[in-house]
């Protein structure tokens, strides 16, 4: 439940977050009218991503045992990438997000077909984004913890980030948005790593991997999968109480190597301007 609800709550910001630039730009530029029109572009993006996954659900119901181990690796492995590429987008893009948002608009304005579709598809593109990601990631949870507990944990993430996202755009709520997407991103990051190592797993039940397979260690007496800490764990990291060597390798990997790049400062840009004489010499 609590990974389902963080990632939807960071998955919402972010989307709210574009949402919100885009309709204060158009409010503070005398462009109110066209407001509803963003909405447009929201709903439709909302309504393809519900779509995505409802076929995606359809599809994977009727395989045979075999299949659905394969069919639900290959969707782990979908959000395995997926969480990583939002964590590194989001690190990279929220300095220039605003800027690049409010440019683009400008653009809209200046097409001679007119605002309303380019505004649309604005919106679409920007929250449509977020919603699949969103889709992949759950339905990877959902196969890893039956039950109401992360559908509950997701609605719950999504209205929280409804209500930020308009205290933000209200202007009555001040969020350190730097410090939330660092640690919300550390946690996807352990969430996306207990997915690489469910995604081996899954491969291994499908008769497709078979190396490493002896247990790493075997914790089903002191916290059995099926204890409460066990559940909560599986649903949130992928915790397994006997883990094969193989995913354990898997599991560090992907998280060690992905922290490394998360946490290494990021380069000075190259087209930086270099310091004149007089500055370096004062």
């Amino acid at each position: 439940m609590l990974a389902s609800f963080l990632i939807m709550l960071r998955e919402g910001i972010e989307a709210a977050l574009i949402v919100g630039i885009i309709a204060s730009y158009l409010a503070r530029t005398g462009r109110s009218e066209y407001v509803p029109t963003v909405w447009v572009g929201v709903l439709l993006a909302a309504a393809l991503s519900l779509f995505v996954g409802a076929a995606v659900l359809a599809v994977g119901g009727d395989f045979p045992q075999k299949t659905q181990e394969l069919f639900e690796a290959a969707i782990g492995t979908v959000a395995v990438v997926v969480l990583i590429s939002m964590v590194f987008w989001m690190r990279k893009a929220s300095r220039s997000i605003r800027a690049q948002m409010q440019s683009e608009i400008d653009a809209v304005f200046a097409d001679d077909r007119g605002p309303v579709w380019g505004l649309i598809g604005l919106s679409f593109f920007a929250v449509a984004r977020e919603g699949l990601e969103s889709v992949f990631f759950l339905l990877a949870i959902f196969q890893q913890s039956p039950g109401p507990a992360a559908p509950v944990g997701a609605l719950l993430g999504i209205g929280c980030a409804v209500l930020l996202g308009f205290g933000i755009y209200r202007g009555g709520l001040r969020l350190d948005l730097r410090r939330f997407f660092l640690w919300t991103g550390v946690f996807v990051i352990f969430v996306a790593a207990g997915l690489a190592a469910s995604v081996l797993r899954n491969l291994h039940e499908a008769g497709i991997w078979n190396f490493l397979q002896q247990p790493a260690w075997d914790l089903s007496r002191a916290l059995p999968l099926s204890s409460v800490t066990g559940t909560l764990l599986s649903g949130m990291f992928g915790y397994h109480d006997t883990p094969a060597v193989g995913e354990v390798i898997l599991w560090a990997l992907v998280l060690g190597v992905t922290l490394f790049f998360f946490f290494r400062p990021a380069e000075p840009s190259a087209s930086a301007p270099a310091a004149s004489p007089a500055r370096r010499e004062a």
